[in-house]
């Protein structure tokens, strides 16, 4: 397994940019009452640098990692749907919906099928059918269905994340529990938006969805990176 020390030494300096970004969002804090392009720039620029935190590990260890292409590809759509919710109140609430049940779609496909690890799985159901509980006396129309789904995709996403992490065994690296926080984190996030818009208003709910939100995708772009640790790790023994 890759130590902390050489993560921090490898990883650290292309993160820098990422950091940055996320200061100016929470410096700048702009008001959502009225969106523009700007506004919906600053929101995505962490986004952005997380899309360049990969490409800055080589088109070639991205054409050999399938894993790394799926999370690249879903801070993309990660993206689009920051920007339709910059725009919710105008009415693009459900298409930045469609955009983040993309990027769990592929998350999920980046974490992958093994080991299945049916207790975390049942553990996640269990969270997962409590939160659309609380929910479901709100809701109505189609986001009756929408967020039943929605709810599905992330947990099903949250499942592969932590199934990844086998502390008992011994089997995990740092990169499968940097997934498996990431993945409890964007849940965190998005049960907040989801309290917050149909239930009640949540106290600094603002600052919760984007910190857990943000943390949440540095540590999922984290995880894509462990293939090439290994394989420095490998070349300097």
């Amino acid at each position: 397994m890759v130590s902390p020390v050489t993560v921090v030494k490898s990883e650290g300096p292309k993160l820098v940019p990422f950091f940055k970004a996320t200061c100016v969002y929470f410096v700048l804090w702009l008001p959502t009452s009225s969106p523009s392009w700007f506004s919906a720039l600053i929101k995505c620029l962490p986004i952005f640098c997380l899309w360049v935190f990969l490409l800055a590990h080589g088109f070639s260890f991205l054409g050999a990692h399938s894993s790394a292409r799926k999370i690249l590809a879903g801070l993309i759509f990660s993206a689009l749907g920051d920007a339709f919710l910059i725009w919710q109140e105008q009415g693009y609430f459900v298409h930045g919906l469609l955009m983040f049940a993309i990027t769990h779609i592929l998350y999920s496909s980046a974490f992958g099928m093994k080991p299945i690890n049916m207790s975390a799985g049942l553990i996640i159901t269990a969270v997962s059918s409590l939160s659309y509980m609380l929910l479901y006396p709100y809701l109505s129309g189609p986001f009756t269905y929408l967020v039943a789904v929605y709810i599905a995709l992330i947990g099903f996403m949250g499942w592969r994340a932590v199934a990844g992490l086998q502390l008992a065994n011994d089997l995990w690296t740092w990169t499968k529990l940097s997934a498996c926080l990431g993945a409890v984190l964007f849940m965190v996030s998005d049960l907040t938006i989801a309290v917050n818009k149909f239930c009640f208003p949540v106290p600094h709910s603002r600052a919760i969805i984007m910190a857990t939100y943000y943390a949440a995708q540095m540590l999922i772009a984290l995880s894509a990176v462990e293939c090439q640790d290994a394989e420095v790790a490998r070349k300097r023994t």
